[in-house]
């Protein structure tokens, strides 16, 4: 079966429907305006400030209307020289009102920015960590924070168009009390451009909506492409060429969508200056006409060409402000669209804390366990790239009627074939998802009935590829436990054998990590992460594959480290060195979704079954091989940035 790619859940084609349709209707502008109610003293003072700055605006023509027929065609130079200053005088209040209106704005445009920014950081915090697993992370970044500040800027300049829509109405009411023929007139005109209007404002919706999947997908290329081993993967593999045409194609479409965007906008630009143009001509005409025949003075014509000024001006700006429009709407549906994805794993009304400083333990009954599919956990457009075929699938179970007990305060191993369940089982303890049947009870507790807090408390994780911020040495471990002292971190690199890598650095604690902690060899980052580990001294320990990387002196030592530190711990331990599985309990041998076999060393190798078969390929060959060589506080000061030399 074909598999059909689509970009960032829309079609490369700029010319298929609209792929927001769906997204912006009527309900997305009352979502929208829900935002104000929490500054709704601020709106009221902008409107205000706006109707002011309006009055400035219509009450200036009338001032000059006077100084015309009152003073220059009376000859009166008392009544030319108070209108004019108070012409001058109103220009600058109309001036400082200008700059309140736009502090105002900004107040509310800030504001309901920030709630919005708030909430859905929230909300993605508490989504699965499959979401994660499926979103490329460029995409959700800018969904969230480039897309998020484009709508902030647009909603500002939107907010500011409300002066502007004021001061239509007043100048309109004041052109039919000076003159019903040419405010008729002018009404006319203005008719004649609403349909291109709304013709235009469909294009740029459509394609403001584009430009913005177009933008996120090339950031999610970029952050994947540039980070440090997505960029060490292009060199080794010598795709410096096809990743430049990628990002050629990419950068191609966004440039055409944006011109199509600029002249639509410009457009609208162009249809109000022809309009203000043919008005004024007419009214020039009709009223030049009407001076000669005495219907009115020639003050009257002068305010109404000024007032056909002012008129003009702000429909212009609301003309451009379709497009501000509909940024503002398209970027809060995309930010609605995540808002709108329902958590997996909520913490239950009632939720009581797990008993702390106590090792507690751990239960399966009748577990079951499937990955949730990608329709139930994430979104096409922040994929970026997904196969139709996935649409509507469901996976398989990856556990089936698992029962296991974890006594308090010891150590189980799970061995077992690459797919088996191993790690989905961790995973299920730690509660980065929930089993789809069964019961997992921890410390006598449904894991489902425990605070979120207190479990991520009692449960720490050493992971086989342990991630590190782009931050010191101290931050990384200071994540684990905020209020450390400097002594507890030195002792706990002490107990994870890495407290003389530390000290031997220039920089000592300070020193940064690298990307993803990649400044680190495999052994240093596994034991920093060990370090990370006991100062977070959990009751519940998860590690897989913790030693993995680690050379044999530095596992001999680390494995001493550890059976300290899990002393009196409920320990779960995915392992592939025969060292630790000697040291567990117990050993489950997991084998397709369910528990094969379970029992100590000595008695699955005397049952001759699977662990047998497992020890005797993998276990034992793992015990006798040479691990890799020792690496030491050389080679991460081989690593330190070189220094810049001036000159050339």
């Amino acid at each position: 079966m074909d598999v059909v790619l689509r970009f960032g859940g829309v079609s490369k084609n700029d010319d298929d429907p609209d792929p927001w349709q769906t997204l912006i209707g009527p309900g997305t502008l009352r979502r929208v305006l829900a935002y104000f109610r929490p500054h709704i003293g601020k709106v009221a003072l902008f409107v205000l400030v706006a109707a002011l700055e309006s009055l400035v605006v219509v009450v200036v023509p009338l001032l000059l209307m006077e100084l015309v027929n009152g003073g220059i065609l009376k000859d009166d130079a008392g009544v030319v020289a108070s209108m004019a200053g108070l012409a001058a005088g109103l220009a600058l209040v109309g001036a400082l009102l200008q700059l309140v209106s736009a502090y105002i704005s900004g107040q509310i445009g800030q504001g309901v920015s920030y709630d919005l920014r708030v909430q859905a950081l929230r909300h993605v915090q508490q989504l699965p960590i499959a979401f994660f697993t499926r979103t490329q992370t460029g995409v959700l970044v800018g969904r969230l924070h480039t897309e998020l500040i484009m709508a902030q800027q647009a909603f500002s300049q939107l907010l500011m168009a409300a002066t502007s829509a004021v001061t239509v109405i007043l100048v309109m009411a004041e052109l039919f009390y000076l003159s019903w023929l040419v405010a008729v007139v002018t009404l006319v005109l203005i008719p004649l451009f609403l349909v291109p209007w709304i013709y235009v404002g469909r294009v740029i919706r459509r394609r403001t909506g584009r430009l913005m999947d177009a933008n996120t997908g090339l950031g999610g290329l970029l952050q994947e492409r540039f980070n440090v081993q997505g960029a060490m993967l292009s060199k080794l593999f010598g795709r410096p060429r096809e990743e430049m045409a990628e990002y050629a194609d990419r950068a191609e479409r966004i440039r055409r969508i944006g011109v199509s965007l600029s002249v639509y906008g410009r457009l609208a630009f162009v249809m109000m200056a022809l309009m203000a143009s043919l008005a004024t001509a007419l009214v020039y005409g009709i009223g030049g006409g009407l001076v000669l025949a005495g219907a009115f003075q020639l003050g009257t014509l002068v305010a109404l060409a000024t007032l056909l000024g002012r008129l003009f001006g702000p429909i212009t700006q609301l003309s451009g402000m379709q497009e501000t429009a509909q940024t503002v709407v398209v970027s809060f549906s995309r930010i609605f669209e995540v808002l709108d994805l329902k958590g997996l794993i909520e913490e239950r009304p009632g939720a009581v804390a797990l008993a702390k400083d106590t090792a507690p333990e751990i239960e399966f009954d009748d577990v079951a366990f499937r990955y949730p599919t990608a329709d139930e956990v994430s979104l096409r457009s922040l994929e970026y790239v997904r196969a139709e075929r996935e649409r509507g699938e469901t996976t398989p179970e990856v556990l089936r009627g698992v029962s296991l007990h974890v006594p308090a305060g010891t150590l189980t191993a799970l061995v077992g074939p690459s797919g088996a369940g191993k790690s989905t089982l961790t995973h299920l303890v730690s509660r980065l998802y929930d089993p789809t049947g069964g019961v997992i009870r921890v410390g006598g507790h449904d894991l489902r009935d425990l605070t979120f807090d207190s479990l991520r408390e009692a449960v720490g994780v050493v992971s086989q590829d342990a991630y590190f911020f782009h931050d010191t040495i101290r931050q990384n471990l200071l994540y684990a436990r905020p209020t450390a002292t400097e002594d507890e971190l030195i002792e706990a690199c002490r107990g994870a054998q890495i407290w003389d890598l530390i000290a031997s650095l220039p920089g000592g604690f300070d020193t940064v990590t690298g990307d993803r902690g990649y400044r680190l060899s495999g052994g240093e980052k596994q034991r920093l992460a060990i370090a990370r580990l006991l100062l977070k001294a959990p009751t519940i320990v998860v590690l897989d594959e913790a030693t993995a990387h680690l050379d044999s002196e530095s596992e001999a030592a680390v494995q001493r480290a550890l059976k300290t530190a899990l002393h009196n711990r409920t320990s779960l331990v995915i392992a592939h060195r025969l060292s630790t599985i000697r040291e567990a309990d117990q050993i489950l041998v997991i084998d397709d979704g369910r528990v094969r076999e379970r029992g100590t060393h000595d008695e699955l190798l005397a049952e001759g079954g699977l662990y047998a078969e497992l020890y005797h390929t993998q276990f034992a060959k793992a015990g006798s091989d040479a691990a890799e060589p020792a690496s030491d506080a050389a080679e991460l000061h081989h690593r330190e940035p070189e220094p810049v030399h001036g000159g050339g």
